[in-house]
C-alpha cells in the first residue's frame, strides 16, 4: 500500500466497539488530552503504582494531567484490542527503552503527544512509529537545523521560502523523530545519519539511511493530517495493507 497522508475521521457519538485490527494494518487514535476531573481521576484509577509515581513528579498540574489521560487512553485501547482489563496491563522495556505489552507482545503501540493532542498507533504487522509536534514559532530553529539535520535536509530546508520554512522544519522533525522510533534505537542514532523529505507539499519519505537509498526504501513514512497546526508521521519497517484514524470518542474513554 502506497499512502501519503491520512486524516482523522469521527466514530460518532454513541461507544462503539473499537474497528478490528486487521494483522497488516495501522490504527492511529488521536486523544484529546483534556478532560473533566471525574475522568481524570478515572483514568487514573487504571495506572500502575509506577505510573501514578511518574505522574506525581510533574511540577505543573497540566503536565500531570496529560500524562494520566494519555497514559490511561493507551491503555484504555489496548484493553479493548486485548479483551483484558486495562488496569491490569504490565509492560516492559527493550534493551533501548522501547516499551511492549507483556500480555499481548505482538500488539505493537508507538505514543506521542504535543500540547493538548496526543496519537497512539496500534499494529500488529511488525514495528511502528508515530511523531506529532504543534506548529510554533522556535527561535533557534535555524541552528537546531544545522546541528541535527543531515547535509541534504539542512540545504533542502534553507532553499524553502521563509514562510513556509516553519512547516519544513516540524515536518522534518517529525519524520525523523517517527523513523527513529519505528527502529527502536531511541537517542542511539545519530540523526543525521538519514535523509527524510521536508518540504511542504511533498509526500513523507525516507531518502536514504548512511547515503544509501536501497534499505530506505523498505519504509513507509504518511504524514498525519491531524490539525492545519499540527505536523505529524507514523513509519513501519514494512507495508501496512491499510493505515485508518481516528479522534478517540471522550465516551470511550469513560466506559474503560
Amino acid at each position: 500500500m502506497t499512502t501519503h497522508s491520512v486524516a482523522f475521521s469521527e466514530l460518532g457519538r454513541s461507544v462503539p466497539s473499537l474497528p478490528g485490527l486487521g494483522t497488516k494494518e495501522v490504527h492511529i487514535w488521536a486523544v484529546d488530552l483534556r478532560a473533566e476531573p471525574d475522568l481524570i481521576a478515572r483514568l487514573g484509577n487504571l495506572l500502575s503504582s509506577e505510573e501514578r509515581q511518574r505522574s506525581a513528579r510533574f511540577h505543573f498540574a497540566r503536565h500531570r494531567r496529560r500524562f494520566t489521560v494519555g497514559r490511561g487512553a493507551l491503555r484504555v485501547l489496548l484493553g479493548r484490542q486485548t479483551g483484558l482489563s486495562p488496569s491490569r496491563l504490565s509492560f516492559e522495556h527493550g534493551p533501548k527503552g522501547k516499551p511492549s505489552l507483556v500480555q499481548a507482545p505482538e500488539l505493537e503501540f508507538n505514543v506521542s503527544h504535543s500540547s493538548e493532542r496526543a496519537v497512539i498507533a496500534l499494529t500488529r504487522g511488525g514495528p511502528v512509529g508515530i511523531d506529532i509536534e504543534r506548529l510554533r514559532d522556535i527561535e533557534d530553529a535555524d541552528d537546531i537545523a544545522r546541528r541535527f539535520f543531515s547535509p541534504r535536509e539542512v540545504e533542502t530546508y534553507f532553499a524553502v521560502d521563509a514562510d513556509r520554512r516553519k512547516r519544513a522544519f516540524f515536518n522534518c522533525w517529525t519524520r525523523k523523530e517517527a523513523f527513529v522510533k519505528a527502529l527502536g534505537e531511541g537517542l542511539f542514532l545519530s540523526l543525521d545519519r538519514f535523509d527524510v523529505s521536508l518540504i511542504p507539499g511533498e509526500p513523507a519519505q525516507l531518502l536514504a539511511i548512511d547515503g544509501e537509498t536501497e534499505g530506505a526504501r523498505q519504509w513507509r513514512l504518511t504524514e498525519l493530517d491531524l490539525a492545519p497546526d499540527f505536523a505529524g508521521t507514523v513509519a513501519t519497517t514494512w507495508s501496512p495493507t491499510m493505515i485508518e484514524a481516528w479522534q478517540l470518542p471522550p465516551k470511550i474513554l469513560e466506559a474503560g
